[in-house]
């Protein structure tokens, strides 16, 4: 009888894996990325065209950049020191800048939405007072310099740093980005002067929005580093499906 037990014990199915992100914010994330890859490809083209920096309302070639990056132009009346201009690809990049930009922010928005009515910024991304223990220090803060895997655990939710990285890319990285570009918008800043004001002037939301998707950038890298020392294939098929890699553990 004991042995009967024991294969038919074996014989159960096991558990299917726990649902990890739902499908909207695996169809967003998704949106959002090839979105931002658009915007990154489209926005240095932008910057090679005038790859001069300024603080204030106004910038021009005859005014003293607050700072430039030291590369060629795409425009012959930027003085960049360089003998020879790059192929101009300003009309198509801005073209694609904007369309990429408002397919995100629709897309950012719906995110929004529904993170608020599942109630899913709260349930997987504000810390609790539980995270902020010495162990659980350990693990967001000196765990991923160990360069290790993950384990399943460790996986099935955010750790401290992930969540307060979320939180602070969600409503201050996205939203200063989308107020910086669409502060350099002549009919934007025409309708709400105010918003270009609190920013310092066009040129500064340029500037602005310049620092800001360098800082998404770096985000990007870090994630998908992150993601490669956890497991590329087991994440990845997470945010396509929805589910992890592993299996719980039975009792």
């Amino acid at each position: 009888m004991a042995t009967l037990h024991s294969d038919a014990a074996l014989s159960v199915p096991a558990a299917k894996p726990a649902l990890r992100h739902s499908a909207l914010v695996r169809v967003t994330h998704w949106i959002i990325t090839l979105c931002f890859f658009a915007l990154l490809l489209s926005g240095i083209e932008i910057v090679i065209s005038h790859p001069r920096f300024y603080w204030g309302e106004t910038g021009t070639v005859m005014d003293k950049p607050l700072f430039q990056l030291h590369i060629p132009s795409s425009r012959k009346t930027v003085p960049t020191g360089y003998n020879y201009v790059l192929p101009d690809a300003n009309g198509w990049s801005r073209a694609l800048h904007f369309e990429a930009a408002w397919i995100a922010v629709l897309t950012g928005l719906l995110y929004l939405i529904y993170g608020f009515v599942s109630r899913h910024f709260r349930k997987d991304l504000l810390p609790s007072s539980a995270d902020f223990s010495w162990r659980e220090l350990w693990t967001a803060f000196v765990k991923p310099f160990r360069f290790r895997r993950a384990t399943a655990a460790e996986s099935s939710s955010y750790n401290l740093l992930q969540r307060l990285t979320y939180l602070f890319v969600i409503f201050v990285l996205f939203p200063l980005a989308i107020w910086s570009g669409l502060a350099m918008s002549l009919a934007f800043a025409s309708a709400f002067p105010w918003s270009v004001t609190l920013l310092g002037g066009q040129q500064s939301a340029r500037t602005i929005h310049f620092f800001v998707s360098l800082a998404l950038t770096l985000f990007l890298v870090v994630h998908v580093l992150m993601v490669f020392l956890s497991g590329f294939w087991s994440r990845t098929a997470a945010m396509i499906t929805g589910r992890n890699g592993a299996r719980k553990e039975r009792t």
